[in-house]
């Protein structure tokens, strides 16, 4: 199917499936235990042996001899594969070093062995016996050091990444209010509950892994490059994955080390990535350095804004583009941004959720707050004032808006938040100990779509059933996938079953990017009409003109239950047409913080946080809430507590583990609220819907740290906000 056009009227303008908050399918296995994760898979094949991955303990340098003597006679052992006696192999889709192989150690805990045991506990006894000596060399692991001199980054059409429009030097000289700040935040780990895991097994030519991948075409494509073998013989299978924020795009060392351990032990092999190899062996979301300018009139009206960002990655490439969002937020004739990237011999960072614009806003909207005290405005006034025309994007004046609802979700927070009771100078609400702020920031989110194909089913009883590679990383997207096709189908939603994560079905969009949900539903549409229309041809009726209700199909004042056509299957895909690129296609949010700060200590608890999204159609409103409270959560962990923190002296993350990495949970936000508004986006999807998995974490942050602001008067602009950048000038106590 064809999407050439804004979508008309359709049947999920009259939806009784789509769009109602439903109960997750899933749920029922993920809560008693009984969902297959990767790891966990005994039954896919038999005779699993144990393997146990070994890191590199330099960050740069080669290794100048291996004993793996002892680890090959330790009990149960079966095979031992070591770097230095493997070549490199390829690099696959995001891999910016190899997996493993060979003598060069690129990044500390880079994949350097592989212990094959009858045990788990017998691969880790193992691999402790093995001794490496190795040859340090020098490497650069310091951001702040290195960005000085880092070059222009190189954007997707290979240019150098920078953007001008107007003049913004000469608008920004001449402004009477400025604003020229800059911001850091640090390296962040994906932490996801599920570590990366894979089973692998070898028929002849033919592997199989059984892993946990968010984009099965990718990772099937990817271990063809790694492993120099046909794609066509490498199937993965990925039903379900226990979180992956980015982290799991792109195929990782347990794929790789499973595979080659399995041919090595002539035997299938599972392997789990260990939590401390998660951090520096796995990718994680690069640091920046944000510097900001901002110029605008007395009256808070911007006339010039620039935003330049610096990161850094192993290859000099890849880089994280804080200022993502910044051509899209807000009006202003003259403008530029810039992304530089540094060449750092840390491990290699790579997409984590909302990759650019997470930590853009964490800059750019405290960067507005700033503004908006400068000209004396009140913050959500500032925003409202400065927002864009529909008919030309700020920062892209090619592109229109496609739909865009920002003011309202501003207005609409500010009346639930009640921001009204807002003391608009800092340091002025008190309870008790504590001092009271409150927070607000804008909130956008790019939302791409991408081709995703479905095969659909009807079996002899009536049953649907729909297979896509598409894969379900805790999103709902079991659900919303059988919402779609029970409704195009006409059937009751527990008449459809969904099979997904399998490189044997047709290619979906995978899950990542905000793409997921808009492009799987509207792929397992495309497949739903071509079925109907196979119906259509096999029981004499016009597929496109009849109606499908309560398992009947309807036309011409005939009708015949779908059974009566018997067993049919069709496949199809949506692809989606270039008149797409004429427009922005994002999501919104107004996002509210209110914190309390101990006036003491220094200590600071979120009391309460809202977001007010636009983003179109939400198919299923129930996990859709969860999806942006999730993301809150983490936003607010970015603001707060998580950092990767990098010793400069020997070039790793010290706390690779959730000991030393800490995270927040639910329960440390007494309450949240998520309200999506009302709206349609005819030109995102024949569903009118876009993703909302990722705008949830872009802008919470910087609410937590205005709210901060507002609490105590304390500017803070280097992530996460603890205490001790603060503790020292609170307000003195009488």
């Amino acid at each position: 199917m064809e999407f050439n056009a804004p979508a008309g009227t359709n049947l999920f303008d009259q939806s009784k499936i789509v769009g109602k908050s439903t109960p997750r399918i899933d749920g029922p296995l993920k809560t008693t235990g009984t969902a297959p994760y990767a790891y966990e898979r005994h039954d896919v094949v038999a005779n699993q042996a144990y393997g146990y991955i070994v890191g590199a303990a330099i960050a740069k340098g080669r290794i100048v001899s291996m004993d793996t003597s002892a680890a090959r006679a330790a009990p149960g052992v079966l095979a031992v594969i070591a770097a230095p006696e493997t070549k490199p192999v390829g690099k696959g889709m995001g891999n910016n070093a190899p997996l493993f192989g060979g003598s060069e150690v690129a990044h500390y805990h880079q994949a350097v062995a592989c212990v094959v045991a009858e045990t788990f506990e017998q691969a880790r006894a193992a691999a402790g016996l093995i001794r490496t000596r190795y040859q340090r060399a020098d490497g650069s692991f310091d951001l702040a050091g290195a960005a000085p001199a880092a070059p222009l980054a190189k954007g997707r059409d290979g240019k150098p990444d920078q953007s001008t429009l107007g003049d913004f030097a000469t608008a920004f000289a001449a402004a009477p209010v400025k604003i020229d700040a800059r911001y850091t935040t640090p390296d962040e780990s994906h932490a996801m509950m599920e570590p990366h895991a894979t089973i692998a097994a070898w028929e002849g030519e033919k592997l199989t892994l059984w892993t946990s991948n968010q984009m099965i075409a990718w990772g099937k494509g990817s271990m063809g490059q790694i492993l120099g073998i046909d794609p066509a013989n490498v199937r993965l299978d990925s039903p379900y994955i226990g979180g992956g924020f980015g982290g799991k795009l792109f195929v990782r060392a347990d794929a790789v080390l499973a595979a080659l351990a399995a041919k090595a032990a002539a035997r299938p092999v599972k392997i789990a990535l260990q939590r401390p190899l998660m951090a520096n062996n796995t990718s994680h979301r690069h640091a920046t350095i944000q510097r900001i300018r901002i110029g605008a009139g007395r009256d808070g009206r911007i006339t010039a804004i620039a935003h330049e960002n610096w990161s850094g990655n192993l290859n000099g490439e890849d880089g994280e583009n804080g200022t993502a969002q910044t051509p899209s937020l807000y009006a202003g004739a003259n403008r530029m941004t810039a992304n530089y990237i540094a060449t750092l011999d840390l491990p290699e960072g790579n997409a984590m959720r909302a990759p650019g614009e997470a930590p853009g806003h964490l800059a750019l909207e405290v960067a507005i707050d700033e503004l908006a005290e400068a000209v004396g405005m009140d913050p959500i006034a500032l925003r409202i004032l400065n927002e864009p025309k529909p008919e030309a994007v700020p920062g892209t004046p090619d592109q229109r808006f496609s739909d865009r609802n920002l003011v309202r979700c501003l207005r609409e927070g500010a009346e639930r938040f009640g921001w009204s009771k807002r003391s608009a100078k800092p340091g002025q609400m008190r309870e008790g100990r504590w001092l009271i702020g409150m927070g607000v920031a804008a909130g956008y989110r790019g939302a791409p779509t991408g081709t995703s194909g479905a095969r659909i089913k009807l079996e002899a009883d009536g049953r649907i059933i729909v297979e896509t590679d598409m894969t379900d990383i805790g999103t709902g997207t079991y659900t919303i996938i059988a919402q779609t096709a029970a409704e195009t189908m006409g059937v009751p939603l527990e008449r459809v079953s969904v099979v997904l994560g399998d490189s044997d079905f047709p290619v979906s969009a995978g899950s990542g990017g905000q793409w997921g949900a808009a492009s799987s539903t509207a792929g397992t549409y495309a497949a739903c009409v071509a079925l109907r229309r196979a119906i259509g041809q096999k029981l004499g009726f016009d597929g496109d003109a009849a109606s499908f209700v309560n398992g009947q199909i309807t036309a011409g004042g005939r009708t015949r239950p779908l059974t009566d056509a018997g067993a049919l299957s069709a496949e199809d895909s949506i692809k989606f047409g270039d008149f797409k690129r004429g427009y922005d296609i994002g999501t919104y949010a107004g996002h509210f913080c209110e914190v309390a700060v101990d006036a003491y200590t220094g200590e600071t608890r979120i009391r309460r946080m809202l977001a007010v999204c636009d983003a179109g159609r939400v198919l299923n409103p129930l996990s859709a809430r969860s999806q942006v409270v999730g993301a809150m959560v983490m936003s607010a962990g970015a603001a707060l507590m998580e950092e990767l923190a990098v010793d400069k002296r020997f070039g790793f993350f010290v706390n690779h583990d959730l000991a030393g990495y800490e995270v927040p949970v639910h329960a440390d936000i007494p309450h949240q609220e998520c309200l999506f508004l009302d709206t349609l986006d005819p030109v995102v999807s024949p569903m009118k819907a876009k993703g909302v998995g990722e705008l949830g974490i872009c802008g919470p942050g910087a609410a937590v740290a205005n709210a901060i602001y507002n609490a105590t008067g304390i500017r803070v602009r280097d992530y996460p906000l603890t205490l001790d950048k603060y503790l020292d000038k609170l307000p003195k106590i009488a």
